[in-house]
C-alpha cells in the first residue's frame, strides 16, 4: 500500500514517514497542495493524509479536486482546525475519514487500517442499485439523478452497502460506526449523522423527507424500500 502524505509541518510530516515506514508503507510526503493534488492524482497512490492549511491550494479544494478525479480513492484528513463547520467542511468535500491534531500514532494507524480493510474486500454485492428514481453505481462510486453523475466517497458507498445488505431491518448508529469506521472510542456517533446529512444532499430527490436512507428514531438508520 502506497501511501500519500501532503503536509507541510516539517516535524509532524516526517514524524509521519518514519511511523509508516516502519509499519512496512509505502510513502510519499508532498508539502503543497497543488503537488499533493498532482501525486494523488496517480493510480499508484492507494490512501492519502492530507493536512487542511497548505500552501499553494487549500486542503479542502485538494480532497475535492482528488475525488472528482479518483471517486474510490480513500482520504484522511489531518487537522489542527477542531471544530464542526471545518470537519463538515472536510466531508462535503469527500472526505472519508478525520484525526484532529494532536492524535496518537495508535490511532492513526487504526483509522489507516480500517480503510485499507474496505478498499481490499472484494464486494459481493450489487453493484448497481435503482431506488427512487436515482441510480446508485456503487463500483464506480458514483450516483446518477436527473442525468446528472454524483462522485461519492468510499465510506458513503461503504454505508449504502451496508444498509442495502441488511435492509430487512434497521442498523444503529453504532453498527456503522464499527463497521465502516473501525472501532475507535474517539469517534463519536454524530460522525455518522454527519456523513449520511452530507450524503443525503447527494443522492435524496428532497433530503428533508429522504426515501434511500431512512431515520429509524431511537435506533439509527435504514434502507428506504423495505
Amino acid at each position: 500500500m502506497r501511501i500519500l502524505i501532503v503536509e507541510d509541518e516539517r516535524s509532524l510530516r516526517e514524524a509521519l514517514v518514519d511511523l509508516l515506514t516502519r509499519r512496512e508503507f509505502a510513502v510519499e510526503a508532498v508539502v503543497d497542495g497543488i503537488t499533493g493534488v498532482e501525486r494523488g492524482e496517480q493510480s499508484d497512490i492507494d490512501l492519502v493524509l492530507l493536512d487542511l492549511s497548505l500552501p499553494r491550494l487549500d486542503g479542502v479544494e485538494v480532497c475535492r479536486r482528488l475525488r472528482m478525479a479518483r471517486p474510490a480513492l480513500p482520504i484522511l484528513i489531518l487537522t489542527a482546525r477542531g471544530s464542526e463547520e471545518d470537519r463538515v467542511r472536510g466531508l462535503q468535500a469527500g472526505a472519508d475519514d478525520y484525526l484532529t491534531k494532536p492524535f496518537g500514532s495508535a490511532e492513526l494507524l487504526a483509522r489507516i487500517d480500517a480503510l485499507r480493510r474496505r478498499a481490499s474486500i472484494a464486494p459481493s454485492d450489487p453493484e448497481r442499485v435503482e431506488i427512487d428514481g436515482c441510480l446508485l453505481d456503487l463500483g464506480r462510486c458514483q450516483a446518477q439523478r436527473d442525468g446528472d453523475a454524483i462522485a461519492l466517497t468510499a465510506r458513503e458507498v461503504g454505508i449504502l452497502r451496508w444498509l442495502h445488505r441488511h435492509r430487512a431491518r434497521a442498523v444503529s448508529r453504532g453498527e456503522l460506526l464499527q463497521t465502516i469506521w473501525g472501532a475507535s472510542d474517539e469517534i463519536e456517533t454524530r460522525t455518522v449523522d454527519m456523513t449520511i446529512a452530507n450524503l443525503r444532499q447527494k443522492i435524496e430527490r428532497d433530503s428533508a423527507e429522504p426515501r434511500i436512507i431512512v431515520t429509524v428514531k431511537g435506533i439509527g438508520y435504514a434502507w428506504g424500500d423495505q
